[in-house]
């Protein structure tokens, strides 16, 4: 019998492009059978915690509290360098001080959320939002601040509004590490045959945007907030890189920097499991 996979991936560029192929069926499902949802990020984070998923792309954020049930997929992760969420003020020249000013997130499980908790800890009220609604409710002045993901970090300038801090940069400066922030995890309750399938076609899947990248962009425009060509596929260029492919030693490793300033925050126990990456 034909295994039913549930995936959900978001509507990023970056997730649109790498499973263009497979959405689509491009390429082999390997005798898989896919049902493929795409979600805001947040939304992800939440139906994965419900059960809704087999696998799904979510928060590293959110896969933290997930760890001890799932494993996270070599391929298809947004990890690097200069990839960071922007911390952006409604106004410029202010920086966040005090709970009478607020400051917008993506989401409770995310990890632009995580990143603010880390460096701005006990400062701002914080209010989640979809993350295409965080620059237009700070151009109409109802927030103070807000953690700008995905398209919005190449076209901030355009709106207006002002740079507080990369919160990426600072990652890279305190960790000497690249941001991880989200990547495909699959539950543990899934046969290792079946996960190692899984792998095998979404890493396929990834290998065929790479040899066409417009192949991909009618898909991308479908999904995405930013309709501009060059605008995607810079997104693609930044998101999508060799540790999209594999995690490798070095992507592992930021994991693990993750789950110990998590761990050091207090968001997972002392004794807490740290991400696990699939072995094949």
């Amino acid at each position: 019998m034909t295994r039913k996979i549930r995936l959900g991936i978001s509507t990023c560029p970056n997730d649109t492009f790498t499973f263009n192929a497979l959405m689509n069926r491009l390429i082999d499902w390997q005798g898989l059978d896919f049902d493929v949802e795409l979600l805001d990020i947040e939304q992800l984070n939440v139906r994965l915690f419900n059960g809704d998923f087999d696998v799904a792309k979510v928060s590293f954020h959110a896969a933290l509290l997930l760890a001890d049930e799932s494993v996270v997929l070599p391929s298809g992760s947004a990890l690097g360098f200069g990839v960071g969420p922007l911390l952006l003020s409604a106004q410029k020249n202010e920086m966040p001080k005090d709970e009478t000013q607020i400051t917008l997130c993506p989401g409770k499980h995310t990890t632009a959320a995580l990143l603010f908790q880390l460096f701005y800890p006990q400062t701002t009220q914080v209010s989640h939002v979809v993350f295409s609604e965080i620059m237009p409710q700070l151009k109409s002045l109802q927030a103070d601040f807000g953690v700008c993901i995905h398209e919005g970090r190449f076209t901030w300038q355009d709106e207006g509004l002002g740079l507080v801090e990369d919160l990426g940069t600072r990652w890279e400066k305190e960790t000497k590490s690249p941001l991880p922030l989200g990547g495909i995890i699959a539950r543990t309750s899934l046969a290792k045959d079946t996960i190692a399938t899984v792998q095998n076609v979404i890493y396929d899947s990834l290998m065929f945007a790479l040899a066409d990248h417009s192949a991909a962009l009618p898909t991308m425009r479908k999904h995405a907030q930013e309709f501009n060509d060059e605008v995607l596929m810079k997104h693609v260029d930044l998101y999508v890189n060799d540790w999209t492919k594999d995690l490798g030693t070095i992507g592992r490793n930021a994991l693990n920097t993750l789950s110990d300033r998590a761990r050091d925050i207090g968001l997972i126990p002392a004794d807490g499991v740290n991400l696990n990456v699939f072995d094949m």
